[in-house]
C-alpha cells in the first residue's frame, strides 16, 4: 500500500500501474498479486488506512475539555495538517475514488459513516450542550465533511497549502454547527 501511494504522488492514481507498485516495493508481480487482486483493491486498502488515521489524527488534535469553539478549532486544524500532509493522496481520495464506483462505494459509505460519528463524538459534549446546542442532524453533517473535502481539493488542485484555509473552514463549521441547531 505505501509502494501504491508513491506511485500516486509520482504519477496520479489514473497513470500508476501494478508495475510501478511493485518496482517501488521491490517485490514481485507475484506477491502484489498474493495480497491484493489488483490496483483497485490495492487503492481501497491504501485509503481504508489512510481514513482510519485521519479520524484518529483529528481526534487526537482535540482537547474534550477545552471550550467548544477551541476544540472546533482543533479539530479543523488537525484534519488541515493530516491532509497537508499528504496532499497528492487526499486529493486523490476527493477526485478518485468516486470514479471507481460500485469497487469503492462501500469504503465511501464506511468512511462518511465514520466522519459522521466523529462529528457526533466531538459535538456531543457537555460544552456544546451549555452552549444549548445538540449535534448536527445527518444531512448538515454529510454538507459540513463534503464541503470541507471540497475545500481541501481545491486548494490542493490550485498549489495552495491547505492550512490557509484553517479560518474559513472554522467559521463554515461553526456557522453549520449552530444554524437551527439549539437543543
Amino acid at each position: 500500500m505505501v509502494a501504491l501511494a508513491e506511485a500516486i504522488k509520482e504519477r496520479g492514481y489514473k497513470s500508476a500501474t501494478v508495475a510501478d507498485v511493485v518496482r517501488i516495493a521491490k517485490m514481485s508481480r507475484r506477491a502484489f498479486y498474493a495480497h491484493f487482486t489488483g490496483k483497485e483493491d490495492c487503492y481501497i486498502a491504501l485509503m481504508t488506512l489512510m481514513n482510519n488515521q485521519l479520524i484518529e489524527r483529528i481526534g487526537e488534535a482535540v482537547d474534550g475539555s477545552a471550550p467548544w469553539r477551541v476544540q472546533v478549532r482543533q479539530a479543523i486544524d488537525g484534519w488541515l495538517r493530516a491532509s497537508q500532509s499528504e496532499p497528492t493522496i487526499s486529493l486523490s481520495w476527493i477526485r478518485d475514488a468516486p470514479a471507481l464506483g460500485a469497487a469503492a462505494r462501500g469504503l465511501q459509505q464506511r468512511s462518511m459513516e465514520a466522519f459522521i460519528g466523529l462529528v457526533h463524538t466531538l459535538v456531543d459534549t457537555p460544552q456544546v450542550g451549555a452552549e444549548g446546542l445538540a449535534p448536527p442532524s445527518r444531512a448538515k453533517a454529510i454538507v459540513l465533511i463534503g464541503g470541507l473535502r471540497e475545500l481541501i481539493a481545491t486548494q490542493v488542485e490550485n498549489g495552495r497549502a491547505v492550512t490557509e484555509i484553517g479560518d474559513e473552514a472554522v467559521s463554515i463549521t461553526m456557522a453549520i454547527l449552530t444554524a437551527s441547531n439549539a437543543r
